[in-house]
């Protein structure tokens, strides 16, 4: 039944009867904790990946290797996003992929696109909180397109690390939506610092920012810093 409803994929399109290819995502519930049987479906949806299917076909595909996927159909799901129908869901499946080649393949794919499907990969790598994207990241807060220098600031805010805070600290812009967005992104990382126990750094950058012009960043800082020295 299976192997039905993967050749019924092949040329499913959104209109055509959905419950034929049904069990798939039965058998993506069945084969929770067995890794063989995981393998051997995963194998099967990314080879629908490469294949002429169509793009109702590979969306769902993205959406049930967001929940199985693992390092091997990484480069099946590399493959759409530079393509603008359907880069959205490729890093949608990659955000849920806990493998370390689905974050290196977002961070690859920054020097590959640009516009929306950056602004996209950016967030994308915010959302996986991934630490190694900092540097790649720190380097686009200061490009002069502001979107996608507001987009990496958010991610940076996102990914929340020590790293990321640094970066926010040596970030600066000519454009003010982008230092807003540095902004906002440093004082979401002092946050999870003081969360964490890491006081003295969490201090360093609501005291940067007790005196900013912005009333808004101002206030959360000095409420920062009040709750730091509380603690």
């Amino acid at each position: 039944m299976l192997d039905q409803a993967i050749q019924a994929l092949r040329s499913y399109d959104w209109g055509k009867d959905y419950e034929s290819i049904k069990p798939i995502e039965d058998a993506v519930v069945a084969t929770h904790g067995d890794v063989e049987s995981v393998k051997s479906l995963e194998e099967k949806l990314a080879a629908v990946l490469s294949s002429d299917a169509s793009r109702a076909a590979k969306d769902y595909v993205c959406r049930q290797l967001r929940i199985i996927g693992t390092a091997a159909s990484v480069p099946a799901i590399a493959s759409l996003l530079t393509d603008p129908e359907l880069s959205h869901m490729a890093r949608y499946a990659l955000e849920g992929n806990p493998a370390p080649e689905a974050g290196a393949t977002l961070r690859d794919a920054l020097s590959t696109v640009d516009g929306e499907l950056k602004i996209g990969i950016i967030s994308s790598i915010g959302d996986r909180q991934d630490n190694a994207s900092v540097e790649a990241l720190g380097s686009l807060v200061g490009k002069s397109d502001v979107a996608i220098a507001r987009a990496a600031a958010t991610a940076l805010g996102d990914i929340r690390t020590v790293e990321a805070s640094q970066t926010l600290a040596n970030c600066n812009s000519s454009d003010a939506s982008v230092n807003a967005a540095v902004a906002d992104a440093a004082l979401s990382c002092a946050e999870s610092l003081l969360a964490s126990g890491n006081k003295a750094a969490a201090l360093s950058v609501y005291k940067k920012y007790s005196t900013a012009e912005q009333k808004h960043v101002q206030i959360a800082a000095k409420r920062g810093m009040l709750a730091a020295l509380a603690k």
